[in-house]
């Protein structure tokens, strides 16, 4: 039977010496990692597309929220599960479509989850009442975790290599910030100057064509499926049933595939210190981040007297500093990282060099709380309070940058796995966050509501620090960890 680990992919060396079993050729063109970088950078630009959709769409409905509730009649408490539910989605949706991907493929997945998505979308343009817009919205939720969760994370570390990979991670890095950002503004000037109807329509269209162009262009980017595919064809060819593919070795049964593979994610989460630390960190942060879609109007909407329209602008400041973060991180960090790559060949370089911009960004993003709190008075400029998203959106970017590219590092052939536990966690986190949030800056006020938010990333800034001292223990560790492990001499290197 299977062990609960996939094996590294192409498979080990002692496998090699079996003439049956299919391998890429040195320099295949065939394998992802050979293939152009036009095609390659072609590949990120699309799939940080689908996330950027993804994620717009998550916050959109922030910005028609009194369109909805005059609608259908609904409270402000239920018009925002609009929002809620739909990131309550994501906690299905990654325990599925991670593990599966690991199984039969991105592709698959990516369209059967997509156009599911796209047809939620369709529906609720056209829905007629309340709880048809709250069971569509966690359905959308559902089943457009697969561009988000895949695309994002496993597909770029399936056609770049570690030394490349932090180029083409930074570019969809951008899209859960950006996304968001836009949604209140953009839905907000359409439900001003139509409908909200307007804003589904919008989707609907946005998703369909995406679903167009991954069906055309975009391949399989998998190695252990792109090998079986390999493995068919020489079969085919030679009429000689010898020649297999690891991932075809003990095939699991529907039934397995669920109580194996799909149990994967939660197995290396409660067995790894290092994975809940992560978790824990990205729990609060995308919680922050989908928070402030309730803490903003309390600052700026009826203090500074702006409409839903001007209202979803004051987003915009966390894009801004989600691009300048990207920007500096592929201008200063990537050659950084370039250097590190020739400095400790033969051998990788320690995952752990991937999270010094966690030192800087850490504290940033405690500082941003107290910035935005203490600024939030009707009595200040507008502006003043406005601009602490700069850096809250670029300290949360570098967070997530460092962070997620640790993990794709540290776990590889199970990254998606890793990845899938850790965003189910944030999401939780995402959902409830906003729930919550009206009360709390509606009792306490802005100042300490924000405050208390302060409080707790100042309590986070050690994990960074403590990752770097204690990683490379729990990496020789870990069952989940490649046998082959990084240098762990990192205190050395940062």
């Amino acid at each position: 039977m299977p062990q609960d680990v996939p094996p590294d992919f192409p498979p080990a060396a002692n496998s090699s010496h079996d003439p049956f079993l299919v391998q890429f050729e040195e320099r295949e063109l065939a394998n992802p990692f050979q293939w152009s970088r036009l095609r390659r950078w072609y590949i990120s630009w699309v799939t940080g597309i689908l996330v950027l959709n993804v994620t717009f769409s998550s916050s959109a409905p922030s910005g028609i929220i009194d369109q909805l509730t005059e609608q259908f009649h609904m409270s402000q408490k239920v018009a925002t599960l609009t929002i809620s539910l739909f990131v309550t989605g994501y906690c299905v949706g990654p325990i599925l479509w991670g593990p599966l991907s690991e199984r039969y493929g991105r592709r698959p997945i990516f369209l059967w989850a997509f156009f599911f998505y796209t047809c939620t979308q369709l529906g609720l343009a056209l829905a007629t009442n309340a709880t048809t817009v709250l069971v569509l919205r966690f359905l959308a939720g559902n089943s457009v975790l697969s561009p988000l969760s895949l695309s994002l994370r496993a597909v770029i570390s399936d056609i770049w290599e570690a030394e490349t990979r932090g180029k083409g991670l930074s570019i969809m890095s951008a899209s859960p910030f950006v996304g968001p950002a836009l949604g209140p503004a953009v839905a907000g000037f359409i439900g001003v100057n139509t409908n909200w109807r307007w804003v589904f329509w919008l989707l609907t269209i946005f998703s369909a064509f995406c679903w167009v162009v991954v069906f055309l262009t975009v391949p399989e980017t998998y190695t252990p499926v792109l090998l079986v595919y390999k493995a068919k064809r020489i079969r085919s060819d030679t009429n000689d049933t010898r020649y297999y593919a690891a991932l075809e070795r003990d095939p699991l049964q529907p039934l397995e595939v669920f109580s194996k593979v799909l149990s994967l994610p939660f197995k290396i989460l409660f067995n790894e210190p290092m994975l809940i630390a992560m978790t824990i960190y990205l729990s609060f942060g995308y919680g922050c981040l989908y928070l402030l879609f309730e803490a903003y109007p309390f600052v700026f909407t009826e203090p500074h007297h702006l409409s839903p329209g001007l209202t979803g602008l004051t987003y915009l400041p966390l894009a801004v500093g989600g691009i300048f973060a990207i920007i500096l991180y592929a201008v200063i960090f990537n050659p950084r990282y370039g250097k590190e790559v020739k400095k400790c060949a033969p051998d990788p370089v320690p995952p752990e060099f991937r999270l010094e911009i966690a030192f800087i960004a850490a504290p940033i993003f405690a500082i941003s709380f107290f910035w935005f709190a203490w600024t939030s008075f009707p009595s200040i400029s507008l502006w003043v309070p406005l601009m602490a998203g700069v850096p809250l959106g670029f300290s949360m970017c570098w967070i997530f940058l460092s962070m997620y590219n640790y993990i794709v590092d540290v776990y590889l052939s199970v990254a998606a796995s890793a990845v899938a536990a850790c965003t189910v966690c944030r999401s939780m986190a995402a959902a409830a966050f906003p729930l919550f949030a009206g009360n709390m800056y509606d009792k306490l006020g802005p100042q300490w509501a924000s405050s208390i938010l302060g409080f707790f990333a100042v309590v986070l800034i050690p994990i960074p620090f403590l990752l770097i001292r204690y990683g490379p223990v729990l990496r020789r560790k870990s069952k989940f960890v490649p046998r082959v492990l990084p240098p762990s001499n990192i205190t050395d290197k940062v």
